[in-house]
C-alpha cells in the first residue's frame, strides 16, 4: 500500500492537531492545515510550521469552509473540547462539533468518488459515558454525559451515516484523555501546573476520585498514522492507555515535580455538573495493527510541568 502523502488537517493549531502536523511535516508528507485560530491556537507553532516547504495554511472555520483541496486523507481535529465551556455555552459546541463536521462531510461528498479523501474523525472516549469497571469497546452504546460529549457522539453518527448513504470512506478514532507539551492551560495538567507555579492552589472537583486514562499526545499521533496507513476502512478504533489515575493522584504528581506541599497544592470545589466517574477503553483493534503506547506518564510529566508556556496562546 502506498504511503499517504497529501494530508488535509483541520484544527492543526490545536493541541493534538499541532503534534500530528509536526510529525507529518518531519516525515516529508505534504500538509494543508485549516484552522480558524481560536483562543486555544498555538501562536508559536504557526511560525514553526511556516518554515516548512511542504506546508500550507488556510485560516477558515470548518462551519463555513467552501472548498476541499486535493488530498488523500482529511483528518478532522477541529473541535470545541473543554467540558466546562460546553456547560456554559453548549450552542457554540453544537455549531463547531456537529455542524462543522456536517459541512466537511458535504464538501467531501461533493467531490467525484475517485477524488474523495478518506475522512478521519478524531472523536473522544467521552462519547461512551463513564464505566465503573471493565472497558468500552467500539460496539458499545453511546451514552454521553455532557454537551461536549453529546456533540462529538452526534458527529460520529454523521460520519457513519454519510459513509452508508453516500459511500464516503471513513474512520472514527476515539482516543482517551490526552496530555503532552504545550496544551492550552484550561485542562487539568496545564491549568493545575500554572496555578501551582504562581503560588495558587489547583482546582480539584469533588474529592478527586474521578479516574481517567492518560495517553501522551505523541502516542495518539502514532495511533492515527498507524490507522491511516494500516487500518481497516469504515470502522471505529479506540485508542487507550494502561495509565489509570485518579485526579488527586495527578495533582500530587504535579505538586511533587514543583516541590509544592500537598496542603497548599489544591483546593476542593463542588463537582462539575454531569461529571463522569471513570473512562476506560478496550483498544484491542488498534493494538492488532502493531500500535501500543510507549510514553511513561510520570517521566513525561516532568518536562510538561516545567516548560509550560502560557505566552504561546492568545
Amino acid at each position: 500500500m502506498p504511503r499517504t502523502e497529501l494530508i488535509l488537517v483541520t484544527g492543526g493549531l490545536g493541541f493534538i492537531g499541532k503534534h500530528f502536523v509536526r510529525r507529518c511535516l518531519q516525515e516529508k508528507r505534504f500538509v494543508r492545515n485549516v484552522d480558524k485560530i481560536s483562543y486555544a491556537a498555538d501562536r508559536v507553532v504557526m511560525d514553526e510550521f511556516a518554515a516548512y516547504s511542504n506546508y500550507r495554511f488556510h485560516e477558515a472555520d470548518i462551519r463555513t469552509l467552501e472548498f476541499l483541496p486535493e488530498c488523500d486523507v482529511l483528518v478532522n481535529f477541529a473541535a470545541e473540547s473543554h467540558v466546562d465551556n460546553a456547560i456554559t455555552n453548549a450552542r457554540n459546541f453544537s455549531r463547531t462539533n456537529f455542524l462543522g463536521v456536517e459541512n466537511l462531510l458535504e464538501l467531501t461528498r461533493s467531490k467525484q468518488a475517485p477524488e474523495r479523501p478518506r475522512f478521519i474523525q478524531v472523536s473522544t472516549d467521552e462519547v461512551y459515558g463513564d464505566i465503573s469497571s471493565g472497558s468500552h469497546n467500539e460496539e458499545d452504546r453511546l451514552t454521553p454525559s455532557n454537551p461536549y460529549a453529546a456533540t462529538k457522539a452526534a458527529a460520529d453518527m454523521l460520519v457513519k451515516s454519510w459513509g452508508r448513504t453516500y459511500g464516503i470512506t471513513w474512520n472514527i478514532v476515539r482516543p482517551t484523555n490526552n496530555y503532552g507539551l504545550h496544551q492550552y492551560p484550561e485542562k487539568l495538567i496545564p491549568k493545575s501546573s500554572w496555578r501551582m507555579r504562581r503560588g495558587l492552589p489547583a482546582i480539584m472537583h469533588g474529592d478527586g476520585s474521578y479516574v481517567r486514562s492518560w495517553l501522551h499526545t505523541e502516542d495518539t499521533v502514532d495511533a492515527l498514522l498507524t490507522i491511516i496507513e494500516s487500518g481497516e476502512r469504515n470502522r471505529i478504533y479506540n485508542v487507550g492507555s494502561e495509565t489509570e489515575l485518579r485526579n488527586i493522584e495527578v495533582l500530587r504528581s504535579i505538586a511533587k515535580v514543583l516541590g509544592v506541599p500537598e496542603d497548599k497544592a489544591w483546593v476542593a470545589m463542588e463537582d462539575r455538573s454531569g461529571q463522569d466517574t471513570r473512562y476506560s477503553l478496550d483498544d484491542t483493534a488498534v493494538r492488532k495493527l502493531g500500535w501500543k503506547p510507549r510514553r511513561n506518564f510520570f517521566e513525561e510529566l516532568v518536562p510538561i510541568v516545567r516548560t509550560l508556556d502560557f505566552t504561546r496562546f492568545a
